[in-house]
This record gives structure tokens, sequence and C-alpha cells, in this order.
């Protein structure tokens, strides 16, 4: 997440070859200067040697100077897709012979187990060259640039690896599902020397930093490391910031949206996730508050003709939004003080999709609201829903932000960065700040396999 890092000081390595492996879900991505919101590893002196490996302009980048010696390396493909993980790999031997073929061969890019060959920019590593990793003394950074001045990663990370001394294949850090076709993380490692400087973050416990490789080159992290339930093996969703944000941002792994307008239509996002079947449940905190009223959560059906960015009419079917003043709409009609006026910075509004009966509940701060000003609602009997709706399709959740700020918890566990709870749906998937309705389920690929 932003404004995390995490960094250990090398000692004496391999500075000719070494293996970078991590998987990475990236967040907002937005542009910082020379470097953006996509830096995943660097090695640096804070001066005359810096090496940077990560994201700029949406592309791969690997930039290496060490005195003398220099490379610079960006693909062509751009890497958008702020909903899925990838699998991303920088194979370096500056040892290549050197022919004129050879050059091109030093340093190899990987993305999900298929090797990157179309460059905007290729200027190979020379014969022999070495790099900042690996150099006795030198800070080893992971999640910011080179020069550690705030230009964070914004994203999630897992199962990082590096291996001193060897420019290693995809094969020994991950495989093809022989089901699905997926590019899958490796269960069990064949790695069996990491190497002097060598580690294995899977990034997944208390201890985030700690390196399970067995060569004890544990990290440091500064900020507030948020500890996400997604993972390559069960991605969650976020906001889907392909989608839309006119007037806004997102921030902390697109989980978290601002608004700068106060226009009703112009600032509006979905989540990455939409389902036509299953019980689903979410969470949302007003974290800033907006005077407009018209601000809203909801779910919208994808099919509709209706877009948020427009003026919904009667004939725009396929939409359900709970309005801060407290008017309930779905499609064109309206039901005033449906529940209290939402105004408070804090408060947690709850949701239950149920797309197999077609019903749909708001709650407020664990009360769930089934008629006009009634605490009567129930989505795990079924009873009272807020919504009975008979459009078709996929729906999905959605949010009206304006001027206002919402921290979006599908389950991943959080608010912002700050932990929601440990209530958990039946499936034992989830971490959410009130109890979740007997099945119903997180949004996440697991349960959408099973349940969605």
């Amino acid at each position: 997440m932003a404004s995390t890092k995490f960094t250990r000081t090398q000692t004496a390595g391999d500075r000719t070859k070494f293996t970078f492996s991590a998987w990475v879900k990236r967040g907002a991505g937005a542009a910082k200067g020379d470097f953006e919101a996509g830096n995943i590893v660097a090695s640096s002196n804070g001066s005359s040697k810096y090496a940077y490996w990560g994201f700029q302009s949406d592309k791969l980048r690997w930039l290496d100077y060490d005195g003398g010696n220099s490379s610079n390396i960006i693909t062509t493909r751009i890497f958008r897709d702020p909903n899925a993980w990838y699998h991303l790999i920088l194979a370096v031997d500056s040892t290549i012979g050197s022919g004129a073929t050879d050059q091109n061969e030093r340093v190899k890019v990987y993305v999900n187990g298929v090797r990157e060959t179309a460059f905007d920019t290729l200027s190979p590593m020379g014969h022999n060259a070495v790099t900042p990793f690996n150099d006795n003394g030198l800070t080893y950074i992971i999640g910011v640039n080179q020069d550690q001045n705030g230009s964070y990663f914004d994203g999630s990370m897992a199962n990082i690896e590096y291996v001193d001394g060897l420019a290693l294949t995809p094969a020994y850090f991950g495989s093809t599902d022989s089901n699905t076709g997926i590019w899958t993380a490796k269960a069990t490692s064949s790695i069996s020397d990491y190497g002097t400087n060598g580690f294995k973050l899977k990034m997944d416990t208390a201890s985030p930093g700690a390196d399970t490789s067995g060569k004890g080159n544990t990290f440091t992290p500064a900020g507030s490391p948020t500890l996400l339930q997604g993972s390559p093996s069960n991605n969650w969703a976020t906001i889907n910031t392909l989608n839309q944000i006119y007037q806004g941002s997102a921030s902390n792994g697109n989980t978290t949206v601002t608004g700068t307008t106060a226009d009703n239509y112009s600032n509006s996002v979905i989540s990455s996730m939409a389902f036509d079947k299953g019980k689903w449940y979410w969470e949302t905190k007003y974290a800033v508050v907006n005077s407009n009223t018209n601000a809203c959560v909801g779910a919208t059906a994808i099919d509709a003709p209706y877009q948020y960015n427009t003026n919904p009419t009667a004939t725009n079917g396929g939409y359900i939004s709970p309005r801060f003043d407290g008017e309930l709409i779905y499609n064109s009609s309206g039901t005033s003080s449906y529940f209290p006026a939402i105004t408070s910075a804090g408060t947690i509004i709850m949701q239950a999709l149920d797309m197999d009966n077609k019903k749909y509940w708001i709650g407020i701060n664990g009360s769930w609201y089934g008629t006009t000003g009634n605490t009567n609602g129930n989505p795990a009997t079924g009873a009272n829903p807020s919504v009975t709706f008979t459009e078709e399709g996929f729906w999905v959740p959605t949010y009206r932000i304006l001027a206002s700020k919402f921290e979006c918890n599908f389950g991943e566990g959080f608010f912002g960065t700050t932990a929601a709870g440990t209530n958990a749906d039946d499936n034992g998937q989830g971490l959410f700040a009130y109890d979740v309705p007997a099945g119903y389920y997180a949004m996440n690929t697991k349960n959408l396999e099973a349940y969605g």
C-alpha cells in the first residue's frame, strides 16, 4: 500500500547475475514525475549507484546505473489492469557472450510465464557489467523508487523472491494450470539455494518482511503494511478504475475512492466483480462527509442502459441507489426517509445482494432496514428486503462519490488502512466489521467459483 516500504542493507554478492520474482496487483498508478506509483524494487546508495524495476507509464521498466555501466529497458506492452494479479520476473546475467545477439539475452523480462520480446527502449547491459544489486552496503528497497522520495507502489504484493547468483526461468516460480490455462504460483519451491542476498517474502504473516528462504535476509518495514486477504490464488474485488472515475481518485490498492466535485452524475465508480447469481455482502465506511447528501452506494445492472454518469430516467431500469439523505431509489422511484440520513464520518454501510431471489438490503452500523424507517430487514431469512428488483443479468456494487470519500471493504479486511473487524462469511472468507448474514459471501474468486 502507499507510504509503505521494506528495506535491508546488502552484503557483497554476485553483481552480474540475479533473478527477481514477484506477484503484484496494481493500484491507482497515478503518475508521479519520472516514476509512478508502480515502483516494485530498487537498489541504491542514494546518489551515484541505483537500479530500479517497476511500472512507468503502465509499462515495465528496468533502469540500471553503476558508474560507467548503465542499461535502460522499457516494454512496448502496457499493463493497465488493476483488477488482476501479474507475475513479474526480471532475470539478469551480464556474463552472457559478447556477440551482437548476446546483448539482448542479458536481461530477460517475463510476465505470467511468457517472455517479453518487444521493447520501446532497449539499451542492453554491457558484457560482464555489474549492477547495484548485491553491492556491499547499498540499500535494497521494496515498494518505493531508488531515492525513496515518496513515490510509493500502490497496490498489493505477494510471494516476493530474489535469487542471488542465478538467472532463472519462470518454471522455478509458477506453472500453467492444466484445467484453466491460467498461470499460477508454484506451491513448493524448487530453488535449493537463494544465494548470499537471496530471500523469499510471502507477505502473508504478522511479519511481512520476514525471509522464509533460510538465508535470514529479513527486511525492515516502514509505514503501515496492510496484510490483506487477497493473494494470486484468490483475487478479491476492488474498485474498477478502468470503468470510470471522472473527477476523483483511488488509493489503498483501489479500495478507497475520493471525489472532488459535487456533480451528481460525473463522479461514480463500480467494483471489479459482478454477479448474476449467488448472495453477496460488502461494507463501506463513509470516511469524509460531503455536504451534498445525493452521494450514494448501491448496485447496478451492468447490462441495463443506465450508466452512473447519466441522469437516470424511467426508461433506464436496473439500479438501486440508497441516497445519503435517507431516500432509497429503485430505478426512477424513490422512497424518502427510508433510513436515517447518513451525515457522520465513520458511518459503516452494509449491503446484501441476493441475486437468486432478486432482493437487496441496506444496513447502517449493524442494523438492516427492511421497510421505511424500520430496522426489520433480514437478509439471512430473506424477510423485508429494502428492494425487490426484476432485472436479469449481472449486477455490480456501485458508488456515486461526489465530493466525499468512501473506504470500501469487499472482504479483504480494511477500511483504508484501518482493520475492519473479524467477521467472516460461511465459507470462512473475509474480515468484516459486522456479522455476515448466513448464506452470503465475500467477493473473491474462490467464492465466485463456488457460489457465483
